[in-house]
């Protein structure tokens, strides 16, 4: 088992950056693909992006390609989430997943894909 936890949210204006991070307690970091997801008010928890067990593969949803770019430190456990040039539609509350996965390459992009979750950080931009 593994747990999780987000920082680095906060109130940002458009087109400004935020950095977040995913801490990971437990069993070996290495072993499981990471991904980011959001949650709007009044919307379903939709996939941002995910990252390979060894960073040799990343995903994003098209509406952030370009824009945020995702991360990991196996040495250290944490996963990181880059975001550029926000926009108020990203206003959401980002939640860091963790997939066990055999492969060291693939990512997955289904909630259902992932096993273990945050609490989740908010993140808020402002117009």
């Amino acid at each position: 088992q593994v747990q999780l936890v987000e920082s680095g949210g906060g109130l940002v204006q458009t087109g400004g950056s935020l950095r977040l991070s995913c801490s990971a307690s437990g069993r070996t970091f290495s072993g499981y693909a990471m991904g980011w997801f959001r949650q709007a008010p009044g919307k379903e928890r939709e996939f941002v992006a995910a990252i390979s067990r060894t960073a040799s593969s990343t995903d994003y949803t098209d509406s952030v390609k370009g824009r945020f770019t995702i991360s990991r430190d196996n040495a250290k456990n944490t996963l990181f989430l880059q975001m550029d040039n926000l926009k108020p539609e990203d206003t959401a509350v980002y939640y860091c997943a963790a997939g066990v996965r055999s492969s060291y390459h693939y990512t997955g992009r289904n909630k259902d894909e992932f096993d273990y979750w945050g609490q989740g950080t908010q993140v808020t931009v402002s117009s």
